[in-house]
């Protein structure tokens, strides 16, 4: 219904399409409850772990949200791809693990981002199903596995954070890699650079 504003000015309603997003407001919230690293959480005591009730009921959370995504799916292919990682999440509601193996926040503030200009137009999320550019603000996250698995940052976001793999090839994104230092054997004569000691 328009307002008397907008019949006085010829304004046309706009309608708003909700998007199919991932609403993990409350899985962040139990998340932040149960993980003694988060910068937010209640835990007093660094060495506390969450009981395999609150880990299970964690997964049980975000199995909720990709079976809501799945059910309005757009196509066979988001929904098996919805349905593969329902299945995955249920080997971890069944026998939780105990620690939650996701990545930190921090990590996921530094996934790299991936340009606005460097998006297809019909290039989408293969969680949501929406294209990219169809939202005005999108945030598009490229995982370090593969140039190819991009996602929108706040679907991916809640998988990371509790499983710590790519939804898509599965390998783990949240291992930094090991910096090797080689020792140099010539280290007893750069003691004594300038004959100072001899």
């Amino acid at each position: 219904m328009a307002t008397q504003y907008e019949v006085e000015h010829n304004i046309k309603p706009t309608t708003t399409t909700r998007r199919r997003k991932v609403d993990m407001s409350t899985f962040t919230s139990h998340l932040s409850n149960i993980d003694p690293t988060t910068s937010s959480s209640s835990h007093h005591n660094p060495h506390a772990t969450a009981t395999p009730v609150d880990v299970s009921a964690l997964f049980r959370l975000l199995q909720d949200q990709m079976g809501v995504l799945a059910s309005t799916s757009p196509t066979p292919e988001n929904r098996d791809f919805l349905n593969s990682l329902i299945e995955s999440l249920q080997e971890d509601i069944a026998r939780p693990p105990t620690q939650i193996e996701g990545v930190s926040q921090e990590f996921l503030d530094g996934l790299d981002r991936v340009d606005r200009k460097k998006l297809k137009e019909d290039e989408q999320c293969p969680i949501c199903a929406e294209r990219y550019l169809d939202d005005q603000y999108c945030l598009v996250v490229e995982l370090p596995c593969h140039h190819s698995h991009r996602f929108d940052l706040e679907c991916v976001g809640p998988w990371l954070r509790s499983k710590g793999t790519c939804p898509m090839c599965r390998k783990e994104v949240g291992k930094r890699r090991e910096v090797v230092v080689e020792k140099r054997e010539d280290s007893e004569e750069e003691d004594d650079m300038d004959g100072l000691y001899a």
